[in-house]
């Protein structure tokens, strides 16, 4: 049974863990989208213990950290999924996409969901597609490297 719970960044154990699984995962989408200045890819485990973030894992039966998804609530009402991490080891396991129902649990109140990822990283695109998220708009962040933003609903 897999167990989702709240990331305690200020254990170092913890932050260790969720900083290696960050640049495995985001090296990935890196290579997937052709763009190596991922804003997750270039911080440190100091910047990342300092982050206003909430950080959420999922672990297996073994303790180990399939995923991690974070989210910020930076608008009232709309709560924005930062970050989102599988370890390739757990990739098509559904890892993320109970991540995300996770989220939109302990969150029901929230009026909006929101998440970005680069249009080119069609697994990211078609999980948040499957979970009721609807392109909002796409922004070019670098030469040829495009974002999409995604809305879904809260309450629903």
């Amino acid at each position: 049974m897999n167990k989702i719970m709240k990331l305690d960044l200020q254990d170092g154990g913890t932050l260790s863990e969720l900083w290696s699984l960050q640049h495995k995962a985001y090296r990935l989408e890196a290579e997937i989208i052709g763009f190596h200045e991922i804003p997750p890819l270039l911080e440190t485990r100091d910047m990342l213990s300092r982050s206003e973030e909430l950080f959420y894992g999922s672990f297996d039966d073994h303790g180990d950290l399939m995923g991690a998804v974070a989210v910020l609530e930076e608008s009232p009402g709309k709560l924005t999924v930062t970050r989102m991490m599988v370890n390739p080891d757990f990739f098509r396991q559904g890892v993320a996409g109970k991540l995300l129902e996770y989220i939109f649990d302990l969150y029901q109140d929230m009026e909006q969901f929101i998440v970005s990822t680069g249009k080119l990283n069609v697994p990211a695109v078609t999980l948040y597609t499957k979970h009721g998220f609807i392109p909002a708009g796409v922004e070019e962040v670098a030469p040829g490297v495009e974002l999409i933003e995604f809305h879904r609903n809260g309450r629903l």
